[in-house]
């Protein structure tokens, strides 16, 4: 156990190890009858077929996805068009943070009008709504209006986005009254079944 490194390193550094005769010749030809028998690992061809149906299903999927394509009895809110001459402004070219906000709610609106199922018994609820949102609509182009006449401030900024908010609680409100009077409808009809 008390045996000193120090010699061990000494005597191993000064043995002289040496191949056994032919070695580096018999590694050189093993290496060239792997290089020409060129065989390939048994999961790459896996891995191209998966990549090969990982495209067909991205490809897929970008081709029949559902963006494009409204259901029936759906609206989109029309935002005033954004002007690309150096001289109009809206709320989306002031900076990229506002831009964000615009998208943002945008998209929500729109996607809260699309999930909106109209039928004749909720038709006059939902007029109205529509029309309290074109009025919103219609405000908000004045306001941008106002944006490029007077220029960029807080106060037109807040109302923007206020704006949109209001659009956004609208729908949201109305889903609701609409899923509300779903599940009254759905009650009746069970009490009367009953």
């Amino acid at each position: 156990m008390g045996q000193d490194l120090r010699e061990l390193f000494k005597e191993e550094r000064g043995r002289q190890h040496r191949m056994k005769p032919g070695h580096e010749a018999r590694f050189a030809s093993r290496l060239e009858a792997n290089m020409r028998s060129g065989k390939r690992k048994p999961y790459t061809a896996f891995l191209i077929a998966a990549s090969v149906l990982l495209l067909i299903g991205l490809s897929t999927y970008t081709y029949f996805s559902p963006g494009n394509d409204l259901p029936a009895g759906s609206a989109v809110v029309d935002t005033p068009p954004v002007e690309t001459s150096n001289n109009r402004l809206s709320l989306g070219t002031l900076s990229p943070d506002l831009n964000k906000i615009e998208q943002y709610y945008v998209t929500n609106i729109n996607l809260q009008l699309s999930d909106l199922e109209i039928s004749p018994d909720n038709k006059a609820m939902v007029d109205g709504y529509m029309e309290r949102l074109a009025a919103l609509n219609e405000e908000y182009g004045k306001l941008n209006e106002e944006l490029n006449a007077v220029g960029p401030n807080d106060q037109t900024i807040n109302a923007l986005i206020n704006n949109l908010q209001l659009r956004l609680q609208l729908l949201l409100k109305l889903k609701d009254k609409l899923d509300t009077l779903k599940t009254t409808d759905n009650e009746t009809q069970s009490s009367l079944t009953i």
